[in-house]
Protein backbone atom coordinates (compact mmCIF):
# COMPACT_ATOMS: atom_id res chain seq x y z
CA UNK A 1 0.00 0.00 0.00
CA UNK A 2 1.31 3.42 -0.97
CA UNK A 3 2.14 5.79 1.88
CA UNK A 4 1.31 9.43 1.17
CA UNK A 5 3.78 10.46 3.87
CA UNK A 6 6.76 8.94 2.04
CA UNK A 7 8.28 10.04 -1.26
CA UNK A 8 11.41 8.58 -2.85
CA UNK A 9 13.70 9.34 -5.76
CA UNK A 10 17.33 8.86 -6.71
CA UNK A 11 20.13 11.26 -7.53
CA UNK A 12 22.76 9.16 -9.24
CA UNK A 13 23.67 6.37 -6.81
CA UNK A 14 22.08 8.13 -3.84
CA UNK A 15 18.59 7.30 -2.61
CA UNK A 16 16.47 10.11 -1.14
CA UNK A 17 13.37 9.54 0.99
CA UNK A 18 10.95 12.16 2.24
CA UNK A 19 9.21 11.40 5.53
CA UNK A 20 6.35 13.80 6.30
CA UNK A 21 5.59 14.57 9.94
CA UNK A 22 2.60 16.85 9.19
CA UNK A 23 1.09 18.49 6.12
CA UNK A 24 -1.78 20.91 5.61
CA UNK A 25 -2.91 24.54 5.34
CA UNK A 26 -0.85 26.70 7.68
CA UNK A 27 -1.02 30.50 7.79
CA UNK A 28 -2.31 33.01 5.20
CA UNK A 29 0.00 32.98 2.19
CA UNK A 30 0.53 36.73 2.44
CA UNK A 31 1.62 36.34 6.07
CA UNK A 32 4.05 33.53 5.29
CA UNK A 33 5.76 35.43 2.46
CA UNK A 34 4.80 39.06 3.14
CA UNK A 35 7.07 40.47 0.44
CA UNK A 36 4.76 38.95 -2.18
CA UNK A 37 1.51 40.88 -2.50
CA UNK A 38 -1.91 39.36 -3.28
CA UNK A 39 -1.46 40.10 -6.97
CA UNK A 40 1.65 37.90 -7.06
CA UNK A 41 -0.13 34.93 -5.48
CA UNK A 42 -3.09 35.39 -7.84
CA UNK A 43 -0.86 35.57 -10.90
CA UNK A 44 0.63 32.17 -10.05
CA UNK A 45 -2.52 30.37 -8.95
CA UNK A 46 -2.05 27.64 -11.56
CA UNK A 47 1.39 26.73 -10.18
CA UNK A 48 0.41 26.98 -6.51
CA UNK A 49 -3.11 25.55 -6.08
CA UNK A 50 -3.85 23.01 -4.59
CA UNK A 51 -0.47 21.65 -3.46
CA UNK A 52 1.01 24.91 -2.13
CA UNK A 53 -2.05 27.09 -1.51
CA UNK A 54 -5.42 25.82 -0.41
CA UNK A 55 -8.22 25.82 -3.03
CA UNK A 56 -10.81 28.49 -2.39
CA UNK A 57 -8.83 29.90 0.52
CA UNK A 58 -5.82 31.98 1.33
CA UNK A 59 -3.64 29.73 3.47
CA UNK A 60 -0.32 28.35 2.27
CA UNK A 61 -0.08 24.56 2.27
CA UNK A 62 3.16 23.39 3.87
CA UNK A 63 4.75 20.25 5.26
CA UNK A 64 6.92 19.45 8.26
CA UNK A 65 9.30 16.73 7.13
CA UNK A 66 12.67 15.04 7.14
CA UNK A 67 14.76 14.02 4.17
CA UNK A 68 16.60 10.69 4.45
CA UNK A 69 19.69 10.45 2.26
CA UNK A 70 21.37 7.05 1.81
CA UNK A 71 24.88 7.81 0.60
CA UNK A 72 28.03 5.71 0.60
CA UNK A 73 26.61 3.18 3.04
CA UNK A 74 25.53 5.91 5.48
CA UNK A 75 22.04 7.02 6.48
CA UNK A 76 21.81 10.80 6.75
CA UNK A 77 18.79 12.72 8.06
CA UNK A 78 18.32 16.28 6.82
CA UNK A 79 16.36 18.21 9.47
CA UNK A 80 14.22 16.49 12.07
CA UNK A 81 10.90 18.28 12.27
CA UNK A 82 9.01 19.42 15.37
CA UNK A 83 9.09 16.43 17.72
CA UNK A 84 6.65 15.34 20.41
CA UNK A 85 5.79 16.84 23.76
CA UNK A 86 7.58 20.17 23.30
CA UNK A 87 6.77 23.35 25.15
CA UNK A 88 6.24 25.80 22.29
CA UNK A 89 3.92 28.51 23.60
CA UNK A 90 4.68 30.73 20.62
CA UNK A 91 3.33 28.25 18.06
CA UNK A 92 0.09 26.34 18.66
CA UNK A 93 0.85 23.86 15.86
CA UNK A 94 4.14 22.84 17.50
CA UNK A 95 3.08 23.09 21.15
CA UNK A 96 2.78 19.70 22.89
CA UNK A 97 2.43 18.01 19.52
CA UNK A 98 2.02 14.22 19.52
CA UNK A 99 2.66 12.22 16.36
CA UNK A 100 4.06 8.95 15.05
CA UNK A 101 7.08 10.29 13.17
CA UNK A 102 9.58 7.72 14.49
CA UNK A 103 7.17 4.96 13.49
CA UNK A 104 6.88 6.46 10.01
CA UNK A 105 10.66 6.56 9.80
CA UNK A 106 10.90 2.91 10.87
CA UNK A 107 8.22 1.83 8.39
CA UNK A 108 10.42 3.41 5.71
CA UNK A 109 13.29 1.18 6.86
CA UNK A 110 15.12 3.64 9.12
CA UNK A 111 15.47 2.67 12.77
CA UNK A 112 16.98 5.20 15.20
CA UNK A 113 20.12 3.08 15.57
CA UNK A 114 20.58 3.05 11.79
CA UNK A 115 21.13 6.81 11.51
CA UNK A 116 24.77 7.83 11.04
CA UNK A 117 24.48 11.59 10.51
CA UNK A 118 21.87 14.22 11.36
CA UNK A 119 22.07 17.51 9.46
CA UNK A 120 20.28 20.50 10.95
CA UNK A 121 20.23 23.07 8.15
CA UNK A 122 19.51 25.64 10.86
CA UNK A 123 18.29 25.60 14.45
CA UNK A 124 14.65 26.67 14.25
CA UNK A 125 12.26 24.47 16.21
CA UNK A 126 10.73 22.70 13.21
CA UNK A 127 14.16 21.50 12.06
CA UNK A 128 15.59 20.08 15.28
CA UNK A 129 12.64 18.61 17.19
CA UNK A 130 13.34 14.93 16.66
CA UNK A 131 17.01 15.45 17.47
CA UNK A 132 15.91 14.25 20.88
CA UNK A 133 13.24 12.22 22.64
CA UNK A 134 11.91 12.18 26.17
CA UNK A 135 13.33 9.27 28.19
CA UNK A 136 11.71 9.25 31.64
CA UNK A 137 11.65 13.02 31.83
CA UNK A 138 15.11 13.59 30.34
CA UNK A 139 15.76 14.74 26.78
CA UNK A 140 18.25 12.39 25.09
CA UNK A 141 19.40 12.03 21.46
CA UNK A 142 16.87 10.12 19.36
CA UNK A 143 19.64 8.66 17.21
CA UNK A 144 22.24 7.22 19.58
CA UNK A 145 24.95 6.51 17.01
CA UNK A 146 24.67 9.66 14.93
CA UNK A 147 26.88 12.70 14.53
CA UNK A 148 24.71 15.83 14.67
CA UNK A 149 26.02 18.55 12.36
CA UNK A 150 25.16 22.00 13.75
CA UNK A 151 26.03 25.28 11.99
CA UNK A 152 28.32 27.27 14.26
CA UNK A 153 26.65 30.66 13.72
CA UNK A 154 23.25 29.28 14.74
CA UNK A 155 24.66 27.31 17.66
CA UNK A 156 26.09 30.57 18.98
CA UNK A 157 23.05 32.73 18.13
CA UNK A 158 20.42 30.42 19.62
CA UNK A 159 22.56 29.07 22.47
CA UNK A 160 23.52 30.52 25.83
CA UNK A 161 26.55 32.39 24.45
CA UNK A 162 24.20 34.34 22.19
CA UNK A 163 21.65 34.84 24.92
CA UNK A 164 19.26 32.38 23.28
CA UNK A 165 18.79 34.71 20.29
CA UNK A 166 18.55 37.70 22.61
CA UNK A 167 15.50 36.35 24.41
CA UNK A 168 13.15 37.87 21.83
CA UNK A 169 11.11 34.66 21.53
CA UNK A 170 10.72 32.37 24.53
CA UNK A 171 10.52 29.38 22.18
CA UNK A 172 14.13 29.87 21.08
CA UNK A 173 15.44 29.12 24.56
CA UNK A 174 13.11 26.12 24.91
CA UNK A 175 14.15 24.74 21.51
CA UNK A 176 17.83 24.96 22.34
CA UNK A 177 17.43 23.43 25.78
CA UNK A 178 15.33 20.41 24.73
CA UNK A 179 16.58 19.74 21.19
CA UNK A 180 20.17 21.01 20.90
CA UNK A 181 21.82 21.14 24.32
CA UNK A 182 21.18 17.41 25.00
CA UNK A 183 23.10 16.54 21.82
CA UNK A 184 26.05 18.57 23.09
CA UNK A 185 25.90 16.89 26.49
CA UNK A 186 25.90 13.47 24.84
CA UNK A 187 29.09 14.32 22.93
CA UNK A 188 27.37 13.82 19.57
CA UNK A 189 27.43 17.43 18.31
CA UNK A 190 29.79 18.52 15.54
CA UNK A 191 29.77 22.30 15.17
CA UNK A 192 30.96 23.39 11.74
CA UNK A 193 31.56 26.67 9.93
CA UNK A 194 31.92 27.67 6.28
CA UNK A 195 31.90 24.24 4.63
CA UNK A 196 31.75 20.66 5.85
CA UNK A 197 32.16 17.55 3.71
CA UNK A 198 30.24 14.49 4.88
CA UNK A 199 31.38 12.10 2.16
CA UNK A 200 32.22 12.00 -1.54
CA UNK A 201 28.62 12.93 -2.46
CA UNK A 202 27.55 15.36 0.27
CA UNK A 203 28.89 18.75 1.35
CA UNK A 204 27.37 21.41 3.60
CA UNK A 205 27.78 25.09 2.75
CA UNK A 206 26.87 28.24 4.65
CA UNK A 207 23.81 30.04 3.22
CA UNK A 208 23.00 32.80 5.74
CA UNK A 209 20.02 35.10 5.90
CA UNK A 210 17.10 33.04 7.12
CA UNK A 211 19.17 32.59 10.26
CA UNK A 212 22.83 33.51 10.81
CA UNK A 213 23.89 29.89 10.31
CA UNK A 214 21.44 28.72 7.67
CA UNK A 215 23.05 26.19 5.34
CA UNK A 216 22.44 24.12 2.23
CA UNK A 217 23.44 20.52 1.61
CA UNK A 218 24.76 19.78 -1.87
CA UNK A 219 24.49 16.29 -3.33
CA UNK A 220 26.43 15.17 -6.41
CA UNK A 221 26.46 11.63 -7.79
CA UNK A 222 27.19 10.32 -11.30
CA UNK A 223 26.78 13.78 -12.79
CA UNK A 224 23.38 14.35 -11.17
CA UNK A 225 22.85 17.03 -8.53
CA UNK A 226 20.46 18.14 -5.81
CA UNK A 227 20.60 20.90 -3.22
CA UNK A 228 18.71 20.73 0.07
CA UNK A 229 17.92 24.36 0.82
CA UNK A 230 16.17 24.25 4.21
CA UNK A 231 14.13 27.42 4.74
CA UNK A 232 15.59 29.47 1.91
CA UNK A 233 12.24 28.52 0.37
CA UNK A 234 8.87 28.09 2.08
CA UNK A 235 6.77 28.24 -1.10
CA UNK A 236 7.34 27.92 -4.86
CA UNK A 237 6.32 31.56 -5.13
CA UNK A 238 9.83 32.36 -3.82
CA UNK A 239 11.37 30.57 -6.79
CA UNK A 240 9.25 32.63 -9.16
CA UNK A 241 10.04 35.75 -7.08
CA UNK A 242 13.31 35.12 -5.22
CA UNK A 243 13.34 38.67 -3.88
CA UNK A 244 10.50 37.66 -1.52
CA UNK A 245 11.60 36.44 1.90
CA UNK A 246 9.46 34.66 4.46
CA UNK A 247 8.20 36.18 7.69
CA UNK A 248 10.63 33.90 9.55
CA UNK A 249 13.79 35.23 7.89
CA UNK A 250 15.91 37.08 10.44
CA UNK A 251 17.73 39.04 7.72
CA UNK A 252 15.30 39.22 4.76
CA UNK A 253 17.68 41.12 2.47
CA UNK A 254 20.54 38.69 2.98
CA UNK A 255 18.15 35.74 2.66
CA UNK A 256 16.96 37.07 -0.71
CA UNK A 257 20.52 37.48 -1.98
CA UNK A 258 21.45 33.98 -0.81
CA UNK A 259 18.30 32.49 -2.33
CA UNK A 260 18.98 34.13 -5.69
CA UNK A 261 22.54 32.79 -5.76
CA UNK A 262 21.48 29.26 -4.83
CA UNK A 263 18.76 29.25 -7.51
CA UNK A 264 21.18 30.61 -10.14
CA UNK A 265 23.61 27.78 -9.45
CA UNK A 266 20.82 25.19 -9.36
CA UNK A 267 19.60 26.38 -12.74
CA UNK A 268 23.09 26.33 -14.23
CA UNK A 269 23.79 22.83 -12.89
CA UNK A 270 20.32 21.39 -13.54
CA UNK A 271 20.21 20.53 -9.85
CA UNK A 272 17.05 19.39 -8.11
CA UNK A 273 16.04 21.94 -5.46
CA UNK A 274 14.86 20.25 -2.25
CA UNK A 275 13.21 22.66 0.24
CA UNK A 276 12.12 21.86 3.78
CA UNK A 277 8.43 22.72 3.67
CA UNK A 278 6.80 22.38 0.25
CA UNK A 279 3.35 20.86 0.68
CA UNK A 280 3.08 19.11 -2.68
CA UNK A 281 5.89 17.26 -4.44
CA UNK A 282 8.87 18.02 -2.25
CA UNK A 283 11.52 18.84 -4.84
CA UNK A 284 11.70 20.66 -8.15
CA UNK A 285 14.14 21.34 -10.96
CA UNK A 286 14.50 25.07 -11.58
CA UNK A 287 15.28 26.68 -14.93
CA UNK A 288 15.89 30.29 -15.87
CA UNK A 289 14.03 31.54 -18.93
CA UNK A 290 14.09 35.12 -20.19
CA UNK A 291 15.75 36.23 -16.99
CA UNK A 292 13.19 34.65 -14.66
CA UNK A 293 13.21 31.38 -12.72
CA UNK A 294 10.60 28.78 -13.61
CA UNK A 295 9.39 25.49 -12.13
CA UNK A 296 10.67 23.06 -14.71
CA UNK A 297 10.12 19.53 -13.38
CA UNK A 298 8.83 18.19 -10.08
CA UNK A 299 10.44 15.11 -8.52
CA UNK A 300 8.24 12.06 -8.92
Amino acid sequence: MADDNVQSFRVGDVEVLRIVEWRGPYVPAGALVPDCGPEVWSAHEEELVPDHREPGGDRAVVALQTWVVRSGGRTVLVDTGVGNGRERPGNPLFHQRQGDFLDRLERAGVRPQDVDVVVNTHLHGDHVGWNTRNADGVWVPSFPGARYLLPAADDHHFGPEGGYAGGVRVDDRLVYEDSVAPVHRAGQAVVWDGEYRIDEHLVLEAAPGHTPGSSVLRLTSRGERAVFVGDLLHSPVQILHPECSSCFCLDPRQAAATRHGVLERASDERALVVPAHFGGAGAVEVRKEKGEFTLHRWAA
